[in-house]
């Protein structure tokens, strides 16, 4: 038996901003943009991998929330702090780390090397995802 990840979510609260720093910024591809009753669901990946896909999806769309767990999920990501996260992976951590801070990107952490083996640096996306980004040979 063969199991992979095929998607994965992270919130977005203003979808133009997502499209543009995950197609714009990080290089990703656009696979599929899809809109309902307002809302968009925007799925990217990187251009050379098939999957996984990074679904941007709105957040706090389950219709079983009520009005006040919607408000509490948008004010946990208002404040960075709703608990999504993503690690990519680079083979140039410096050049890809200037690119995002040219960006305006929200730098939380410069590239260096960590304690536990891996050299990384850390971004906020436009929703305030957390996204660290190792350096892989």
């Amino acid at each position: 038996m063969n199991i992979t990840i095929h998607y994965t979510f992270l919130p977005h609260t203003d979808p133009d901003a997502s499209l543009a720093f995950y197609r714009d910024t990080l290089g990703f591809d656009v696979r599929n943009d899809v809109g309902y009753e307002g809302m968009r669901w925007i799925t990217v990946g990187p251009p050379d991998q098939a999957a996984p896909a990074l679904v941007l999806t709105p957040p706090a769309a389950d219709p079983g929330l009520s009005d006040d767990e919607r408000r509490t999920i948008l004010e946990l990501i208002a404040k960075g702090s709703y608990g999504a996260a993503l690690t990519l992976a680079t083979d140039d951590l410096d050049g890809l780390f200037k690119k995002l801070v040219d960006s305006g990107a929200d730098v939380l952490q410069e590239p260096m090397d960590q304690p536990y083996g891996v050299r990384d640096c850390a971004f906020r996306d436009p929703a305030g995802n957390l996204l660290r980004i190792n350096e892989v040979a």
